[in-house]
C-alpha cells in the first residue's frame, strides 16, 4: 500500500515502486491527482490481473476546500478564473450545502481530467486551449461531511476541512467546486488525501522513502511490506471449487452448478488458495475470467512417469 507523495502522478509513483521491487509488471487501482497524497494500492506480477476490478471500489478522502476562488483545474494547481468575496457562513448553512451534494447525483467532471474523448485525455485538449465540453455523469457520494470550519469561522483563512466517501468515477475536485457554487463564492481543492480504498479499509501505507530504506537493508525486508494476493480478492464474493472444477476452468471450460449468485467471483481451491476471477451467469454456470498462472497450469497435460 503506497502512500503517494504530493507532486508525482500516480504513474510516476507506480514506476518508482516497481523499480524498488524489481517487478516486471505493475499496476495501480485508481489514479490520484499530482496534488493528492495518500493510499495508492499497487499490484505487482500476477496481482495486476485483479487491479482493473478494484477500480470501481468505494473510497474515502480528506480534503481542504479553499473558498472564494475558482480555478481552471478545480484545484490549487490550476490558474485562477474568478475571485469572489466569501459571504458570512454558519455551520448550518455549510451542512445544508453539503447535504445537497450527498447521495446519487449527476456530476460534471473537471475539464482537466484523464477522461478520454476520441482516445485522447481531456486534459490534453484543455492544455491546447480547446473548448472542452464535459457531459455530467452519474456518481454516488456516500458521505460529504464537515470536519472543521475553524479556519473560516475563527481564523483568517477561508478554508473548510471535509470528509468524502464516494463510489467509482466521483471527482472530489468537482464536489468542492459545486460546494463553492452552492455557498455563492466558488471554491477549489487546496489539499487532498485518500484515506482508504475498499477492501483496504485500515491500510498500512509506505512512503517511497521508507521503501527505499528497506530496499537498502535487503530484498526480504522489502518483500515483508507486500500483502498476499488473497487480500485484494476480498473485494469479490468468494467461491471455492474442487480440483476437478479448477482443471476444467484452467482449460477454458465452464462449470455447471458451481455458484448460485450471478456476477464476478473470486475463485479459491479447496485449500483456500486464490486461483483468480470467474463469472457466474444467470443459469449458474461458472466461467473463467482471469486466472493466475499457477491456476492456469492446472489445465496443462501432465507428464507421464515410467
Amino acid at each position: 500500500m503506497l502512500d503517494k507523495p504530493r507532486g508525482l502522478s500516480s504513474n510516476q509513483a507506480l514506476q518508482r515502486a516497481r523499480h524498488l521491487f524489481r517487478a516486471d509488471k505493475a499496476g495501480h487501482t485508481g489514479s490520484l491527482d499530482p496534488l493528492a497524497t495518500g493510499l495508492l494500492p499497487v499490484c505487482f506480477g500476477e496481482a495486476t490481473k485483479i487491479a482493473g476490478g478494484l477500480l470501481g471500489a468505494r473510497k474515502a478522502y480528506e480534503t481542504v476546500a479553499h473558498l472564494g476562488i475558482t480555478t481552471d483545474t478545480d484545484d490549487a494547481e490550476g490558474q485562477p478564473l474568478l475571485e469572489r468575496p466569501v459571504p458570512h457562513l454558519t455551520i448550518g448553512r455549510i451542512d445544508a450545502a453539503l447535504r445537497t451534494l450527498t447521495g446519487a447525483q449527476m456530476q460534471r467532471p473537471p475539464i482537466y481530467s484523464a477522461l478520454k474523448r476520441g482516445g485522447e485525455p481531456l486534459y490534453a485538449r484543455a492544455r491546447r486551449g480547446e473548448i472542452v465540453e464535459v457531459e455530467p455523469r452519474p456518481v454516488d457520494v456516500h458521505a460529504f461531511d464537515l470536519i472543521s470550519a475553524a479556519d473560516l469561522l475563527h481564523g483568517d483563512k477561508p478554508l473548510l476541512r471535509l470528509n468524502v466517501e464516494c463510489g467509482s468515477g466521483t471527482y472530489v475536485r468537482s464536489l468542492v467546486r459545486d460546494l463553492g457554487e452552492a455557498l455563492g463564492c466558488g471554491a477549489h481543492v487546496a489539499e487532498l488525501r485518500r484515506l482508504w480504498v475498499d477492501p483496504f479499509r485500515d491500510p498500512r501505507m509506505w512512503t517511497l522513502e521508507a521503501l527505499q530504506e528497506l530496499a537498502e537493508r535487503g530484498e526480504r525486508m522489502l518483500d515483508a511490506c507486500l500483502l498476499p494476493i488473497e487480500t485484494g480478492m476480498a473485494a469479490w464474493p468468494a467461491l471455492r471449487v474442487s480440483h476437478a472444477q479448477a482443471q476444467r476452468l484452467a482449460q477454458g471450460q465452464s462449470v455447471a452448478g458451481a455458484g448460485s449468485t450471478a456476477g464476478e467471483v473470486a475463485l479459491y481451491d479447496e485449500a483456500g488458495r486464490a486461483l483468480g476471477l470467474g463469472e457466474v451467469d444467470s443459469e449458474g454456470r461458472l466461467r473463467p475470467q482471469r486466472l493466475f498462472t499457477w491456476a492456469a497450469a492446472l489445465g496443462q497435460p501432465q507428464g507421464r512417469t515410467a
